[in-house]
């Protein structure tokens, strides 16, 4: 079962999509996510946002000053700043 992404900043949304794989880095240390992960409400560190889409070339997103969403295979990324690396 595939992960459901989004990723948004203050002023877009910077990518979503299906996913394998989520990783980022959150001010308690390093989280990966695969499908069926437990709920989660972490905040983020400064640092990249790691995804590994179902189809397509891994991509990296440098995010700060959020959150991330972890609920039901879905995963919500919300940064003031955020773009795509």
């Amino acid at each position: 079962m595939a992960l459901a992404v989004s990723i948004v900043s203050a002023e877009a949304e910077v990518w979503s999509g299906d996913a394998s794989q989520v990783s980022a880095r959150t001010v308690e240390g390093e989280i990966g996510i695969l499908s069926g992960h437990e709920p989660v409400l972490a905040v983020l560190a400064e640092g990249q946002v790691r995804v590994t889409p179902i189809d397509g070339a891994p991509i990296a997103v440098d995010a700060a000053d959020g959150f991330l969403s972890v609920d039901h295979d879905r995963v919500e990324i919300v940064a003031r700043h955020a773009q795509l690396a």
